[in-house]
C-alpha cells in the first residue's frame, strides 16, 4: 500500500507516531495524481508547490512540539465551487475561468485551521449543474473504476480524487444528490449534512435554498472526522444554523441495535436495476442483523419520483436563474470583447460564458418565474416541496434511520445520455427530496455489480441527527 492510499484516520495514526510525514504523504498523493490525471481529469488545478510547501511547514511545527489540529498533515481537495482565497474558482465554467477567489470559503477556512494541506480545486458539472461531471468547461471527468463511466455529479471531481488516491479527503456540494451520486459511482462514502448544519458561505450559489458543502472520503470514519470540522454556527451565512457541534467519531461504533429503519416501498418500484435492488434488500438485512428493526412505510409524495423530481427541478431552475444573473460581464468574470451596448454585452458575454445545460436551466427558471406561470408551476412546487417534507416528518415518527438506494442505475457509460437531459434528470429520483426537505443523507459503498461497478445504498435521518446516520453507515461499511 502506497502513502496515497491511506485513510485520513490512519494517516494521521502514522503522522503522530512519527512513522510518516506531512512531505511524504503530500509526495505520495501528488505523484498519484500525475500519473492518474491524465486519464480520469479529476482537478481543474492542482497548487502542488503550494501543498508542499504547506506540509513542510507542518512537519517543522510537529517537531517543533506545537498544538496542530484535527486534520494536520492531510492532502485534501475541494470542488471548485467554494472560494479559495488567491485561486482561480471556475464553477467549472468559461464565465469563470480565470476568476481568481479574493477571500476563501467558511468550510474552506476551517479545513486550513484544521491544518489539512490543500491540493487544489475539483472538475464539477458547470455551476454544479449535472449529474455526470460531463458538463465542465474542461472537459469531463471519468470514473476511476471504469474510465469508460460516469463518475456522477455534479461532485463527480471530488468523488474520483478520493477513489483514484488523488485526495485523501475532498469537499463538494450536493444540491440535489451531487455528493451522494458520485460517491455512489465511485465506491466512496459522501454525506450531504442537514440544511444549515455546514456553512454556505463563499460556496458559490447554484440554488440557495437547497445548496449544501459535504465531505466525501474513502471510509466513515473520514466522513465523520471532517464533518466536524466544516460543520458548525456561521454568523456570515444566514441559514447557518446556531447549535452545537458533537464529537462525530465518539459514537460511530455504538451500533444501530434498537434503532428503527425505514423501507418506504416507493423506493423499490419499477425502473430499479435489478442487482441495486438485491444490494439495498441485503444492506437493510445486515442492518437487521446488526440489532435493527426494518420497518415498512410509505412515502407518497417525497418517494414518488412524478412529484419530487418535478418539484426539484422547478425550485433549483427558478433559484439558478436568479442566482447566475450576476454573470453579466460588468463586474468580474468573463466579458464579451466586442459588444457595442450594454444589451449585447449582457448578450454576448452570457452566450459565450454558459455552456448548453446552464443555459437551459436559466432559461427554464426564468420561465416558471414569469407572469402567469409562477402560480402554476413555481407556487405549486413550493406546496409539493411542504407535502414532501411532511412526509419525512411522518416517515421519522415510526423510524430513525429511512434505507434505500443511491441511483436507479450504476454508472452510466460517458456520453450515453448527454442529449437526453429528461433521462438524466431522472437518475436523481432517491436523491432529490432529500434537498428539498433538508435532511442528512449518506451514501456508502454496499456492494459490486456484475461487472464490478459500485453500488451504493443511502441512509437518511432527522435533521441534524449525522451521529445516527454516521452508525447506520458504518455498520453497513463493516459488514461489506
Amino acid at each position: 500500500m502506497t502513502h496515497a492510499e491511506l485513510t485520513a484516520h490512519e494517516a494521521l495514526d502514522r503522522l503522530v507516531d512519527g512513522d510518516l510525514t506531512s512531505v511524504e504523504l503530500t509526495e505520495s498523493v501528488l505523484e498519484r495524481i500525475e500519473s492518474t490525471e491524465p486519464r480520469i481529469n479529476a482537478y481543474i488545478s492542482v497548487d502542488a508547490d503550494g501543498a508542499l510547501a504547506a506540509a513542510a511547514q507542518l512537519d517543522r511545527r510537529r517537531q517543533a512540539g506545537e498544538r496542530l489540529g484535527p486534520l494536520a498533515g492531510i492532502p485534501m481537495a475541494v470542488k471548485d465551487v467554494m472560494c479559495v482565497n488567491g485561486g482561480r474558482t471556475t464553477c467549472g465554467s468559461a464565465i469563470l475561468a480565470d476568476y481568481v477567489a479574493p477571500y476563501d470559503a467558511t468550510a474552506v477556512a476551517r479545513v486550513r485551521s484544521a491544518d489539512a494541506v490543500l491540493l487544489g480545486k475539483t472538475n464539477m458539472d458547470e455551476f454544479a449543474m449535472g449529474s455526470s461531471c460531463e458538463n465542465s468547461h474542461f472537459g469531463p471527468t471519468r470514473n476511476p473504476v471504469d474510465p469508460e463511466r460516469v463518475p456522477g455529479g455534479s461532485s463527480g471531481g471530488s468523488a474520483a480524487a478520493v477513489a483514484a488516491h488523488e485526495a485523501t479527503l475532498a469537499l463538494g456540494s450536493d444540491t440535489g444528490g451531487s455528493v451522494r451520486q458520485p460517491a455512489g459511482y465511485c465506491g466512496v462514502v459522501g454525506l450531504k449534512p442537514t440544511y444549515g448544519r455546514v456553512s454556505r458561505y463563499g460556496l458559490v450559489a447554484y440554488a440557495s435554498s437547497l445548496d449544501q458543502i459535504g465531505p466525501v472520503a474513502r471510509d466513515v470514519e473520514d466522513i465523520a472526522l471532517l464533518l466536524g470540522v466544516v460543520a458548525g454556527h456561521d454568523p456570515r451565512d444566514a441559514t447557518s444554523v446556531d447549535r452545537p457541534v458533537p464529537d462525530y467519531r465518539a459514537k460511530l461504533n455504538e451500533g444501530v441495535e434498537g434503532l428503527r429503519v425505514g423501507l418506504a416501498g416507493e423506493f423499490f418500484a419499477d425502473g430499479l436495476d435489478p442487482e441495486i435492488r438485491s444490494a439495498t434488500e441485503a444492506a437493510a438485512e445486515k442492518l437487521r442483523d446488526a440489532g435493527a428493526e426494518l420497518v415498512d412505510l410509505s412515502l407518497p409524495v417525497a418517494g414518488h419520483p412524478d412529484y419530487c423530481v418535478a418539484c426539484y427541478y422547478v425550485i433549483a431552475m427558478a433559484e439558478a436563474s436568479a442566482n447566475l444573473s450576476r454573470y453579466d460581464g460588468v463586474k468580474y468574470g468573463h466579458r464579451t470583447a466586442d459588444a457595442t451596448d450594454l444589451q449585447q454585452l449582457y448578450h454576448r458575454t452570457r452566450s459565450e460564458g454558459f455552456g448548453a445545460e446552464v443555459k437551459r436551466r436559466i432559461m427554464l427558471g426564468t420561465y416558471v418565474l414569469s407572469a402567469g406561470y409562477y402560480d402554476a408551476y413555481y407556487r405549486k412546487a413550493q406546496q409539493v416541496r411542504t407535502l414532501i417534507r411532511q412526509d419525512f416528518e411522518t416517515a421519522f415518527e415510526q423510524c430513525d434511520l429511512l434505507l434505500s438506494p443511491v441511483a436507479p442505475t450504476t454508472a452510466f457509460r460517458l456520453g450515453a445520455q448527454v442529449d437526453d437531459p429528461l433521462t438524466m434528470y431522472l437518475n436523481d429520483i432517491y436523491t432529490v427530496s432529500v434537498n428539498l426537505a433538508g435532511i442528512p443523507g449518506i451514501s456508502v459503498p454496499v456492494a459490486e455489480a456484475a461487472d464490478g461497478l459500485p453500488i451504493g445504498a443511502q441512509l437518511l435521518a432527522r435533521p441534524f441527527e449525522e451521529e445516527v446516520l454516521l452508525r447506520g453507515a458504518r455498520v453497513l461499511e463493516q459488514s461489506t
